[in-house]
């Protein structure tokens, strides 16, 4: 896997049915180990130790209903209300920041509302906070503390 622009994490993983498995501490399970997963796991580690995300706050490839169709985000941020308040879009190293990646993650806020978006290919790393009375994303120069995205 890629060296990605994160701390270095231990990370459990385990080799079955001839499928190489990273433990999802979100999700409480095995699941296979993708370059996109690779990048989720980095940031779960990095948002519960670095931004005191607590796990119980976050939710992993749960699906939205979005104009009658189902889709899947990556990574859900809750406050301390239990409403969405950062979702993340995760990509494979490979794959670049573009303007579509943030179109994706803005349809998925269609229906979840939230206030501050996250897309990362594990190299880099874009946090927006979105300001509802002009319409426009700003983005910042940091991603935001649990604490600081609870009070936004």
């Amino acid at each position: 896997m890629h060296t990605l622009n994160f701390p270095v994490y231990n990370f459990r993983t385990r080799h079955y049915e001839g499928q190489l498995q990273i433990f999802d501490p979100v999700r409480k399970k095995f699941v296979a180990l993708t370059p996109e997963e690779w990048v989720r796991q980095h940031l779960i580690q990095y948002l519960s130790g670095e931004k005191k995300v607590p796990l119980h706050m976050m939710a992993s490839e749960r699906g939205l209903s979005l104009n009658r169709m189902t889709k899947r985000f990556d990574l859900v941020v809750y406050n301390l209300s239990g409403k969405p308040a950062l979702i993340v879009e995760c990509k494979a190293p490979t794959v670049a920041l573009s303007e579509n990646v943030f179109f994706q993650i803005a349809r998925y806020n269609l229906a979840l509302k939230v206030n501050y978006l996250l897309v990362s290919n594990g190299l880099q790393h874009l946090f927006g906070v979105i300001d509802y009375s002009s319409g426009n994303l700003v983005l910042a120069d940091r991603i935001f503390n649990y604490q600081e995205i609870c009070e936004g």
